[in-house]
């Protein structure tokens, strides 16, 4: 009985997989991250600081790409889909499924965590639902600059934070460098992302991903907090759209540059006596 609901129930579209494994994935990513940024404002910092919030995405990231990289790659972000796509690393015809599974898990997630902290929320905000105030509640699912950062800033910060991770993504998985060991790569990807939420959240809160942001930020336009999450910031909701897919693209640049393009295998060729032939320029 049970086999025959398993082949019922299995899929044999490899695009199919690939969208339900990216959904997981980010689900995944999405429920640990979200809810210690709600764990961390609704507990009025009782319940944990600014570092919680870095633990909690770093483990989301690592249990996303375990639950995703065998199936898909486990990309879990918009800007790193499209770079494989513009590298040809990906055949574009992927694109929307990637996309659309990216942001099912997003968006789930982000109505999950609503769902679990409710009363938590209204008893915060006495059912008044807010972008900016004294009791704001937005940020827990999308990320918006701080006061103090100018557009500019807040653009700078996204983009060179990209760019570190796509280079740490990069170095981790160089194996004509010093790519990391087998089945260390999850782990090791979830702590470059604690590292950049440690330096550099403080201006914009790291979104480093459109598939993390713009997903909670449609739900929270549903879910009570109105149009103001694409209009509070000076209309910030475009930059961490496009300042990922800026930086993920320099950073891929930047590694091909400094490492990739020097460092290509030698071929195996030597003297008669079976010695390696040493070139000199």
């Amino acid at each position: 009985m049970l086999e025959k609901i398993r082949k019922a129930l299995t899929i044999r579209s490899g695009i199919v997989r690939e969208l339900l494994a990216e959904a997981l994935g980010m689900f995944i990513l999405m429920v640990f991250g979200l809810s210690s940024v709600a764990q961390v404002v609704l507990g009025r910092g009782d319940f944990g600081q600014h570092l919680s919030i870095n633990l909690g995405f770093g483990i989301g990231v690592t249990l996303g790409i375990h639950a995703a990289g065998g199936i898909s790659g486990a990309h879990l972000n918009a800007a790193i889909t499209l770079t494989h796509c513009i590298l040809g690393n990906l055949p574009w015809r992927k694109l929307p499924a990637y996309l659309i599974g990216q942001f099912l898990g997003s968006f789930t997630a982000a109505a999950t965590v609503f769902a679990l902290y409710y009363d938590a929320l209204y008893d915060y905000t006495k059912g008044n639902f807010t972008v900016t105030g004294p009791t704001a509640t937005a940020s827990i699912f999308s990320t918006y600059p701080a006061p103090y950062v100018s557009l500019l800033g807040g653009f700078f910060t996204e983009f060179t934070a990209t760019v570190m991770l796509l280079l740490g993504i990069l170095i981790i998985h160089d194996e004509k460098n010093n790519g990391a060991l087998k089945g260390t790569q999850a782990l090791l990807t979830g702590i470059l992302v604690l590292g950049i939420g440690l330096g550099m959240g403080m201006n914009t809160g790291y979104a480093i991903n459109p598939s993390r942001d713009l997903p909670p930020r449609v739900f929270t336009a549903i879910a009570g907090w109105g149009m103001d999450v694409f209009t509070a910031g000076h209309h910030w909701w475009w930059v961490p759209l496009t300042a990922p897919i800026l930086g993920s693209l320099a950073g891929v640049l930047i590694h091909k540059l400094f490492i990739d393009f020097h460092n290509q295998p030698v071929p195996e060729s030597g003297n008669e006596k079976g010695q390696p032939v040493v070139e000199a320029s």
